[in-house]
Parts: structure tokens; sequence; C-alpha cells
């Protein structure tokens, strides 16, 4: 009896992925929930698991390959479980055979029988292929011994050039992409091949900018009064609900606020018709490894300050990890971008598509202003929306952003809903 494993739905808007490196070949045996490979979309990536246990029949999607939802990627073969184990052996020693009689090269029709080394990421593959390098001598320092890109840029950019693998039939190269054109000092640089995740990013952003009447207003809000409020009751807080007190808890209450005044802000353009949500789904963005990702916070505008924050710190936390799951990345009615904790002074956030309308936080700085026609020195904030202006007037942007500011300003509004 044999098992297929298909690609699972992937999620909203998502309808590709590209398979990663496989942990298992054909013919070796594996257990239920063992991992096989890995799924690479433009949010996640998701680790591919053996259903059932039994013998790895056939891998019928290479790594590398795009696939759809649905697609037929491997089948396990239930039956061979206990055949596995007994053929290994004979097979092993086969293997032997030649070694121990002297034959240094498989027999006419023979496969060599490829390198034990763990399976490399595509990116990793072409640098020690454009290099001519040996994976087996390499130090490798990644998870179950596979070599990463520090690994063999450390090689290279050494000078250490470790001894070339042994040579084998060769293999048909794939098509080499239209050169750019001559480059001076292309022996001075270095190719990579855009991971999936990147090339998705740029290819919805640039789409935004292509499909979105997008305008980005401004305003500056004084942090006086919100840092003060922090300062006094920060450690109260943590006491009590287990979570520090930041700024983004402030932030998300405002733009709830504000999304409740100026529903519009809160809507999508479908085809000819404006969806209108009576929920908030607030998306925080975040920079993790493998790039920026935006996961929800759901119903922000149910959630009291330590929910907020709680959620926002498992959520940035998973993350980085990189334990994000589909479920958290969907379905986002509003961004807020915080560049300030990189020191950006001031952006134009990019709308993340459907949605209309991003937040952009930046950089706390003192700067002198006019206070009741006295010169004082204030913290203080640009803030940044950018929205779609088909479905939000310049009026109700500019009063958007009035209403997050009032908020911050006085955050006792926040407390009385005020």
């Amino acid at each position: 009896m044999t098992t297929e494993i298909r690609v699972p739905t992937l999620g909203e808007s998502i309808t590709e992925a590209t398979v990663g490196a496989w942990l298992k070949q054909p013919g070796e045996s594996v257990s239920m929930d063992e991992q096989l490979t890995e799924l690479e979309t433009d949010k996640v990536t998701l680790e591919i698991n053996a259903p059932v246990a039994g013998v790895l029949q056939d891998i019928v999607a290479e790594e590398g390959a795009t696939v759809e939802v649905g697609a037929l990627v491997a089948v396990i073969d239930e039956t061979a479980v206990a055949a596995a184990g007994a053929e290994a052996k004979p097979a092993a020693m086969a293997a032997a055979v030649p070694e121990m009689a002297g034959a240094g090269a498989p027999a006419a029709g023979e496969v060599a029988p490829p390198v034990d080394t763990p399976p490399m990421a595509p990116a990793v593959r072409k640098l020690i292929e454009d290099n001519g390098l040996n994976p087996a001598v390499i130090p490798a320092t990644g998870k179950g011994g596979r070599l990463v890109k520090g690994d063999v840029l450390k090689v290279i950019e050494g000078g250490g050039r470790p001894a070339a693998a042994p040579e084998a039939a060769p293999v048909a190269a794939p098509a080499p992409a239209a050169p750019s054109g001559p480059r001076p000092d292309g022996a001075r640089e270095e190719r990579v091949r855009m991971t999936r995740l990147r090339k998705v990013i740029a290819k919805r952003l640039k789409e935004a900018q292509n499909t979105a009447a997008m305008l980005t207003t401004f305003n500056e809000v004084d942090m006086t009064n919100l840092m003060a409020a922090r300062a006094e009751y920060k450690d109260l807080f943590e006491k009590k609900h287990g979570v520090r007190l930041g700024f983004m808890s402030f932030f998300v209450k405002a733009a709830v606020a504000a999304l409740q005044d100026i529903p519009n802000v809160n809507a999508e353009i479908d085809g000819d018709e404006i969806v209108y949500k009576n929920y908030c789904h607030m998306g925080v963005a975040v920079s993790a490894p493998s790039g920026l990702v935006v996961p929800v916070v759901r119903d922000a505008d149910q959630m009291g300050f330590a929910d907020i924050e709680k959620t926002i710190n498992d959520l940035g936390v998973r993350a980085r990890d990189g334990k994000l799951g589909l479920e958290d990345l969907q379905g986002g009615t509003f961004t807020i971008s915080n560049g300030g904790v990189f020191g950006s002074l001031m952006s134009t956030p990019i709308l993340n598509p459907p949605q209309s309308g991003i937040l952009g936080m930046h950089k706390i700085q003192e700067r002198p202003i006019a206070v009741n026609g006295e010169m004082m020195i204030r913290p203080m904030m640009y803030l940044a929306l950018s929205y779609d202006h088909r479905i939000i007037d310049g009026r109700e942007a500019v009063t958007f952003l009035v209403r997050i500011k009032e908020c911050i300003e006085d955050p006792q509004r926040l407390l009385l809903d005020l």
C-alpha cells in the first residue's frame, strides 16, 4: 500500500511553493511524522512530514522545483517497512565488495554512490559548484551537520580551496539567464540566487506600487506624556502581567481607535466593491532572518494592553525562530511598521495588499519645538500613513493620522475610550 504526499493548502493568496532539500532519499525508511523536506512560500517555510511509516518509494518534485497546491511531491510505501532494514545490509555489503577487490570506478552502466553529505540549500549548492569546492571537506556549522552559506564563504574568502570533488559523470547544467552585459568588476562580485521569499516580496511590493494609487501623509507626535506614563507604570505592569510595557501596544490601541473613526482605512477594494470590516486584525511588521514578515494580532480591537503586548512578544519570538504558521500571517486589515527600531527618522512605507493603509513609526529624537509660545526640547517622532487614494480621501487620511497623534500625546484618551 502506498501513500501519496501532496502540497497542502498553503493559505490565503498562496498558490505555489518551492521544494527545499530532501532529508531522505528513495529506498530509505521513514518514521511517522519524520521531516522529509520543506516548502518555502512567500510568507513562511513549512515542514513536510511523513504521514505514515514506511519506505520513501519515489520523489516526484526535486529540490528547487516550484509546485502548486495539491501537487504530488513524493510517495511512501507502507508495506516496505520490514524490507527496508533487510535490504540495507546486502546493499552495504555489495558496496564494500569493489573496495575490497580494489576496483576504483563503478562498472559500466552503474552509478557512483553519492557522497554522504547532508542536503544543502540551493544557494549553498550553487556557491560550491561555482567555486569547484568539495562539500565533504568543508567544516559544517549548520543544524544536523548541514553546510550553510557562511561555511562556504569562509573557505572562499580565506583563500583556502579544499580538494575538488571526485570526478563524476557529467550533469547537464540548467540554461543560464541572459547576461546583463560586461561587468568590469565581475571577478570581485558574488551572485546568489534570490530566495523565493525575497522574489515574492519584491513582486508584491512592486505590484502594490503599480496597482494602488498610493500616497503618504506625515505628522509628528510629542512622546513626552506617553514616555512619562510608561516610566511610571512599567514596573507594576510587568509585575502584574508578566510582560514588559512597550510603545507598540499604545500605537495599536491608537490605530484601533482611528480605524473605528475612519472605517475606509480598515477597508479594501475587491473588484468594483468596497469591503468594510467590522473588526481590526492588526499586522505588525517584523524583520525575520528570512526577510520581512507581518504577523497579525487578531481582534486587536477587543484586546487590552497586556494581551496586545503578550501577543506581539510571542509573534516576534516565533518570527525570529522561523516558527510562524500561515494562520499567524493571514487576514490583516491594517499594518504598523516600526522602522524606528533601526534608526529610521522618516520613511514612506509601502502598502501590504489588499490592505488600504499602513502606519510607519520612526525614531524618537529630541528636537526643539514651540510649546505655548516657549521653545522646549521634546522627544518627537515622525509618523507616516501610506494609503490607497482610490478608497481613502486626503481628508480622511489626515484625520486618521491626527487621531493617532491625539491618542499618543494624551494616553488617557485610550484608557477612557475618548
